[in-house]
């Protein structure tokens, strides 16, 4: 995590009033901070009070979804930072009480709209999907995915590597909430699953189990590097606590996402407000506690448009701002960006095959 130094403002009388609010823009311009309602205090911080921020760009529209009001709902704007401010359009409501709608992802596929989101009450929690030619209105009715051993699943979305499509999504092994994994299973069109789910990650590493029962791999987001590797990147610890952070799965070269021992997971978080879980090289961060369940922006969700290595680009995430009580209700949606960090290797233990494998990882900046 990379931050940047800003100078205070400070007020010498009412004479030196145009040069703040001449440095105040300067700083709203530079570090996106939202303009609606009260304006948050904390770098990239919007008004709004949510967690789990999904977002595209479509042209030059950005189209987000949100759980809430009991369904789902779709903004729209001309920038991730205009989104809290735009008209919140209901696109799906739990007419048949499923129970609690979690975390909807959206992506576009075959030129329609998909949003897969998790529904259910405590063990219940399965994932469906509603789609529709339009961003914003005209979705089908809910269906629920028919995913491999039909166990709780939750944060799903789908992505296309290599001519194939993938499902990801955070489960249980079982029946009982010991840990949620990351899986995957392929799809043979954006609403069926087939063949097997293959576990890539488990909670396993002290650094993403400092907070626990259960132990948490949860969020997980594809993207590609400018090698053209697959990583998922995933939140770790509970989303309770203030260790909640993001770290990186990366599929070693020309390896088989279904075989966990193909990919490597990061040495510790590589976006989090704890220097004790921190990857070496990473820095916490200094606006935020418990950064988490991120959205990488990319054009029509399509991991295919991955950024290239050099410049930075935009990420949502949701987190709490530091000297607020860490709490759910306490989340707000922000914005950042982020870039490619090449050279960069993964080391691991008492496991088959290659205990390093160097590439590309993600600096995260607030």
């Amino acid at each position: 995590m990379l931050t940047e130094e800003r100078a205070p403002i400070v007020s010498i009388g009412n004479r030196t009033l145009p040069r703040i609010l001449s440095a105040l823009l300067a700083a709203v311009l530079a570090t996106g901070l939202s303009a609606v309602g009260a304006g948050p205090a904390t770098a990239g911080q919007t008004s709004l009070r949510a967690a789990d921020p999904s977002v595209i760009r479509v042209g030059a529209t950005y189209i987000s979804v949100q759980s809430l009001n009991g369904g789902v709902t779709v903004r729209q704007a001309s920038s991730p930072d205009a989104l809290a401010a735009a008209p919140a359009r209901q696109v799906w409501t739990d007419t048949r009480n499923l129970g609690e709608v979690w975390a909807p992802e959206i992506i576009t596929d075959g030129g329609r709209y998909y949003i897969y989101f998790s529904a259910g009450r405590g063990a219940a929690h399965r994932m469906y999907a509603i789609h529709s030619a339009s961003p914003a209105s005209g979705y089908t009715a809910e269906r629920q995915l028919a995913l491999p051993d039909g166990k709780w699943a939750i944060d799903g979305s789908l992505f296309t590597f290599n001519g194939q499509r993938w499902f990801v999504w955070s489960g249980w092994a079982g029946d009982t909430n010991i840990e949620q994994n990351i899986y995957l299973s392929r799809m043979s069109d954006p609403l069926t699953p087939t063949g097997n789910r293959y576990v890539i990650s488990q909670p396993r590493e002290s650094w993403e189990r400092v907070v626990g029962n259960p132990y948490i791999n949860e969020s997980p987001e594809a993207i590609r590097d400018p090698n053209g590797q697959l990583h998922i990147v995933y939140s770790a610890n509970g989303s309770w606590s203030d260790q909640y952070c993001l770290a990186d799965l990366r599929l070693r070269a020309g390896g088989d996402p279904t075989y966990v021992w193909d990919w490597y997971k990061s040495n510790g978080c590589l976006f989090g407000s704890n220097r004790a879980t921190m990857m070496a090289g990473w820095d916490p961060t200094l606006h935020v506690n418990g950064p988490g369940h991120h959205s990488f922006v990319l054009l029509n969700g399509d991991i295919a448009t991955s950024p290239p290595a050099g410049p930075k680009f935009p990420l949502m995430f949701h987190a709490v701002p530091k000297g607020t009580t860490y709490s759910w209700a306490n989340r707000y949606w922000y914005t950042g960006t982020f870039c490619w960090w090449g050279n960069t290797t993964y080391r691991r233990a008492n496991v088959p095959g290659p205990t390093t494998d160097t590439g590309f990882s993600i600096k995260f900046f607030e």
